[in-house]
């Protein structure tokens, strides 16, 4: 007969002792400025878009919803 036990675990959890650090990203570099480029329609939705967020700002995402 086999065990019952605990499904899913696996011995995969988050390790506690340390927290990854985000690497540094500079957003003025050339590469983030030609993806802003084609991305954004303006200078507020450029803002938006880097995170410098306005009080009032719509919350969610863009775009058509599926239903």
């Amino acid at each position: 007969m086999p065990k019952k036990g605990k499904k899913g675990r696996g011995g995969r959890g988050k390790s506690h002792g340390k927290k990854q650090k985000k690497p540094d990203v500079d957003i003025l570099s050339p590469a983030a400025m030609l993806n802003l480029y084609y991305i954004a329609h303006n200078a507020a939705d450029c803002l938006y878009l880097r995170g410098f967020r306005w009080p009032g700002a719509p919350k969610g995402k863009k775009g058509k919803s599926k239903t």
